[in-house]
């Protein structure tokens, strides 16, 4: 019996602006465990006990999550993605010391699993250990076999946000941008950070690349209304008003716009 992989979605960290979702996979983080022909029976159970858990904990049902990782760990306790999502389960449930532990084992057991590298570093970001966190991502996208580079950048360069360093972040969106010129969430993050520093024709210009990447959502149709504002261009700032009215009404960015509460 061969499996297929585990499957695991991760949001993207909360911050103001990362939390926009501009396209299916904004800053979502997929795992996997790569598999071989030669699996003996333990394996083979600890994979799909890991695979249950990865699928209960993206569905929010994370008690019975912990239930089947538990179980995965009692059939094969060397299998690193279980404790990768382990990790992630305690981290949820603010279990801190056994979400480290588990993240720890995962990456004793493979050091260069970008997976667990990236959602190491979501997890210490979380708790505001910049500087570990941004370690950790960095090592994600040193693997040469990593499939999903940029969103470690993203997730890098929100970090670096969070602590208040904004030409960090920007180097990071822009390395993300680098490895995937459409990445929605790096497009939004340079559009809302060249906004924020009073460079509108800069956002305009990474806003209507996002549009074109992605569909839009009620932040970043939100951005465009500042930015056309700020740039005078009535009809413009009017579509993005009529879009985020139609399409998001009862957004919190709908009621600022009837408010009238720009900024």
């Amino acid at each position: 019996m061969k499996m297929t992989g585990v499957a695991l979605v991760v949001a993207c960290l909360a911050l103001a602006g990362c939390a926009t979702n501009p396209s299916d996979d904004s800053g979502l983080k997929a795992v996997s465990a790569p598999t071989t022909g030669d699996e003996n029976a333990d394996r083979v159970r600890a994979r799909i006990h890991t695979e249950l858990a990865a699928n209960y904990f993206e569905i929010g049902n994370v008690a019975v999550a912990l239930e089947e990782v538990k179980e995965a760990l009692r059939a094969d306790q060397n299998f690193g993605p279980a404790y990768n999502v382990a990790g992630l389960i305690y981290g949820q449930l603010k279990e801190d010391r056994l979400a480290e532990e588990s993240f720890q084992r995962a990456l004793s057991i493979n050091p260069t699993d970008p997976d667990a590298r990236h959602n190491y570093g979501m997890f210490l970001c979380e708790r505001k250990q910049v500087k570990e966190a941004i370690q950790q991502f960095m090592l994600a996208v040193r693997n040469p076999l990593y499939l999903t580079p940029d969103r470690s950048y993203v997730n890098a360069g929100v970090c670096a946000r969070r602590s208040g360093d904004a030409a960090g972040a920007a180097e990071f969106f822009l390395l993300a941008l680098k490895t995937r010129p459409a990445q929605p969430q790096a497009l939004y993050q340079m559009a809302d950070l060249t906004y924020a520093r009073g460079d509108y024709g800069e956002a305009k210009s990474y806003l209507s690349r996002l549009t074109q990447a992605a569909p839009p959502t009620a932040e970043a149709l939100w951005l465009g209304v500042r930015v056309e504002r700020r740039l005078g261009d009535r009809n413009s700032e009017a579509s993005y008003a009529l879009q985020l009215r139609n399409r998001f009404p009862n957004s919190k960015e709908a009621r600022a716009l009837v408010a009238g509460q720009y900024e």
